[in-house]
């Protein structure tokens, strides 16, 4: 009874404290951690979480901006600790997940969103240097992040899920971006050979494939646009992009049967989805969250 009234204690503070209203409980008193929470993604994820219950350990590298984020998640009734990260160092990566097994006990959950999207340039002006730099952080930071939290997953017993960010950089070819399309191909790859590997354990692995996530004037969306026209090598608009930055947002758009932008929260409603018992029987899947643009015949 005393827990009952507890749970709606805390869905009423949930439903009056932020942007995110109360939707269901689907992760009421599940431990998930989301990595990149500094981020456009893992933030919202993170309140979205909360919104539905979910206790929530909030991972970047960008630790001074972990505070803001916690405060938010912590609106909505439920527990929030920063851990500052860097996902391309395996023993912080691996004492990290220790952590955050002591401080909540159980982990029920990952959204493994840290990225790097990384330079634009032709592959033979590529500079290796950075490629390497988005393979640690988008492969083996994705990697060892997946490994330590399937082993915690393994020893409860009592299974688990956990979402990788993907792109449909992975599933395209996108001009100018080598590393990042090459490491968001590995992340699908990897997600299902490890939806094969645990399996066994009721450890579900699934990914997201997202393109073109707005908002349209946002950080994310200026600096690909940007980059993209900046280091065009063939200035054609007829075959890749233009050098115009808004040619360039609007070859973007068009390539996209939808005709619009995404907006973050369709990304992460989708990983929330695959989060959650909803999916219960889903292991192995990338989810194309680009409005049509894969199959539309997008340029990435």
């Amino acid at each position: 009874m005393i827990r009952s009234v507890l749970r709606a204690q805390r869905r009423n503070v949930r439903a009056m404290s932020t942007k995110y209203p109360a939707r269901g409980n689907r992760f009421e008193g599940k431990n998930i951690i989301v990595t990149g929470a500094a981020g456009n993604f893992g933030g919202v994820c993170a309140k979205m979480l909360a919104a539905e219950g979910a206790n929530i350990a909030l991972v970047d590298l960008a630790v001074d901006k972990l505070p803001a984020v916690q405060e938010e998640v912590e609106g909505y009734g439920v527990k929030a600790r920063c851990f500052g990260m860097d996902l391309t160092d395996d023993t912080k990566v691996k004492n990290m997940v220790a952590e955050v097994k002591a401080e909540f006990g159980t982990i029920e959950g990952l959204f493994n969103n840290a990225g790097y999207q990384g330079a634009f340039a032709p592959v033979d002006q590529y500079p290796t240097d950075d490629f390497e730099m988005v393979f640690k952080i988008n492969v083996v930071g994705l990697f060892s992040t997946l490994k330590y939290t399937a082993q915690v997953m393994i020893d409860q017993g009592n299974g688990g899920s956990i979402v990788n960010t993907a792109s449909c950089a992975g599933l395209g070819c996108p001009t100018l971006m080598a590393a990042y399309g090459s490491s968001k191909a590995a992340v699908i790859h990897l997600s299902k050979i490890s939806a094969i590997d645990l399996a066994p354990h009721n450890i579900r692995i699934n990914s997201i494939s997202p393109a073109y996530i707005g908002p349209e004037d946002g950080y994310m969306w200026n600096r690909q646009v940007t980059l993209q026209a900046e280091n065009n090598p063939t200035n054609a608009p007829e075959y890749y992009f233009s050098n115009d930055n808004d040619t360039v947002a609007k070859q973007m758009i068009g390539s996209v049967p939808l005709r619009r932008a995404g907006e973050v929260e369709e990304v992460i409603n989708a990983a929330l989805f695959l989060l959650s018992d909803e999916s219960s029987y889903m292991t192995g899947v990338d989810l194309d969250i680009s409005g049509g643009n894969v199959i539309g015949g997008a340029r990435g």
